[in-house]
């Protein structure tokens, strides 16, 4: 193998991770461990398969650089800005105690002053492939928790940016002063003034003509996305950054959609590759001496990170489970941690084996981080009575939730749009509520008012006060779904309008005898009919009532006895 192409050292690679991951699936085991795990195997400590290391750490470089550009593509400006005091004051927390706190640990731990910052500063960072990869895979990236820990991981970036600056100050070597600062300012200045004028100026008219070819517009995109990433290197900040401002810039556009919809294949792959250079860098000679410091400053971000992110977000009036599912999100160091401590050993801040202990470091809260976050809805059911210390009497989403909707959809995939297009010619306050994260994502992306959870969770209806809906509509063909909202609302809203789905007359006609308005049945009366009847009576219960009885005869008296 050492004179082997890079063509058979990549086909081996991918070969080894196939099988890895197939046997994580089997074990139900997150894909991104196996990732690592392939990256360990076929690294220098076990097989030793990647001799053209630079061309991997380039292959990792554009997996970083098409994950970033296409969250740009996807970020939406105003969310971000909305969140952007609990995401400036949960970064804060954590730079201040979880840094604080590791900077202590490290000098008990007998690291230099100079090491110990660096140190702190490594395990303030979160990781961003990691939470937006996971986020994505479970389709939460537009749930309030997945866009609290999206906020807080772009500050990490404006931090990272400016910790490479004052690293590279306060280096032994290439030490910039204040003019090469004010420089650097300006030129980013400059960068970000061009991008808003060639955006919102030129390519509105000129992306008319990309689109007319879908492979015209592929190209397009990865050559902006990587030519102004290599303007933001070239002028001294990181591609990364650079790559993210290339997606915001194009964000507004009406084919951004489409343009990260083709771009994620090849994300994929090469965010593959990174998670195999990231396992190939763990180096084991050294291992007997990181273990140690590596477990204990695990343990400081694994432990320290949530139970400050939680006292944070429950201090500002977020739900326990919110601030629960942020904290988990936001419980691992970063990637560029790594890159961090690389960067102060080069310039000659810290020792060489500093950057061992944070590798370990990062693995092993990596990989926790992944199963936390894989499973956080099992484990914060375990935990919800503890964590009330973490939540304010009044919470400000409780508030949110709790206020009146005339209407409440349960479900939208089955003629939901045609309700939701009803609901609006009437000009009524309306929410959907819906269990699959697919359709929570697509309702989130056209600014509908929604909530993710099942329906025939008591909780659930009470904090959206489905005891004060005059209209509730399921198009839910579960008929079990349906006779529990029939239940609770016969006991907690008896005077309700109730619409919901069946699938043959025999369950129409159960539905019926425990209190149905209205039942819709396939060929009878669709979404569509039944939606303009709503906008045409409104919550009239005479006018219901009149269908009703048409509906009734159709089944048969006998199936209602």
């Amino acid at each position: 193998m050492e004179h082997s192409s890079i063509f058979t050292q990549l086909s081996i690679i991918i070969v080894i991770g196939g099988a890895i991951a197939v046997l994580m699936r089997l074990l139900r085991q997150p894909l991104i461990i196996g990732y690592i795990l392939t990256g360990i195997i076929v690294g220098p400590s076990v097989l030793g398969l990647i001799h053209d290391k630079a061309v991997f750490e380039a292959y990792s470089e554009i997996g970083i650089t098409l994950l970033l550009f296409i969250i740009g593509l996807g970020l939406n400006i105003g969310v971000i800005r909305s969140l952007g005091k609990v995401s400036l004051t949960t970064a804060g927390v954590i730079l201040i105690l979880v840094g604080g706190i590791g900077a202590v640990v490290s000098l008990l731990l007998g690291f230099s002053s100079t090491e110990a910052l660096v140190i702190g500063l490594a395990l303030f960072f979160s990781s961003t492939i990691i939470i937006l990869k996971v986020l994505s895979d479970k389709r939460e990236l537009w749930r309030l928790h997945g866009q609290i820990a999206m906020g807080v991981i772009l500050v990490d970036d404006i931090v990272a940016t400016f910790a490479l600056l004052f690293i590279a100050a306060a280096g032994t070597a290439g030490a910039l002063g204040l003019h090469d600062i004010a420089l650097l300012v300006l030129r980013g200045l400059a960068l970000a003034l061009g991008l808003f004028v060639v955006s919102t100026k030129v390519m509105p008219f000129f992306i008319k003509f990309l689109a007319g070819s879908q492979e015209l517009l592929f190209v397009f995109t990865i050559a902006w996305g990587f030519g102004v990433a290599t303007l933001f290197d070239i002028a001294g900040f990181s591609h990364e950054v650079g790559a993210l401002f290339a997606g915001v810039s194009l964000a507004s556009l009406p084919y951004a959609t489409e343009m990260a919809a083709r771009l994620k294949p090849l994300r994929d792959f090469f965010i593959v590759l990174f998670f195999v250079v990231l396992g190939e860098n763990l180096s084991f000679n050294a291992l007997q001496e990181s273990l140690l410091p590596a477990i204990i400053l695990s343990l400081v971000v694994i432990l320290g990170k949530p139970i400050f992110v939680m006292s944070s977000l429950g201090a500002l009036g977020y739900t326990k489970l919110t601030s629960f599912k942020a904290a988990i999100n936001l419980s691992q160091i970063s990637e560029f941690s790594i890159i961090l401590v690389v960067y102060a050993a080069t310039v000659g801040l810290v020792d060489p084996q500093l950057t061992a202990i944070i590798t370990l470091v990062a693995l092993i809260t990596i990989s926790t981080s992944t199963y936390l976050m894989k499973y956080d809805d099992a484990l914060y059911k375990r935990l919800e009575q503890k964590l009330h210390i973490f939540e304010r009497k009044e919470v400000r989403e409780h508030q949110r939730k709790r206020q009146s909707y005339p209407i409440i959809l349960f479900g939208y995939h089955r003629g939901g749009h045609e309700f939701l297009q009803a609901f609006r010619e009437m000009k009524q306050r309306y929410l959907v509520v819906d269990y699959d994260p697919e359709v929570i994502e697509h309702l989130d992306r056209q600014g509908i008012r929604n909530t993710y959870g099942d329906a025939t969770d008591e909780e659930l209806l009470h904090e959206i006060s489905a005891n004060k809906a005059q209209l509730i509509v399921s198009t839910v063909n579960d008929i079990t779904v349906n006779r529990s909202l029939l239940g609770y609302l016969r006991y907690h809203n008896p005077t309700a309008v109730f619409i919901c789905h069946a699938d043959g007359y025999d369950q129409a006609a159960d539905l019926y005898r425990h209190g149905a308005t209205y039942v819709m049945l396939p060929h009878f009366l669709g979404s569509e009919r039944i939606g303009s009847f709503i906008k045409k009576h409104g919550f009239n219960h005479k006018a219901f009532d009149a269908y009703r009885r048409e509906h009734v005869i159709t089944l048969g008296k006998s199936a209602l006895k």
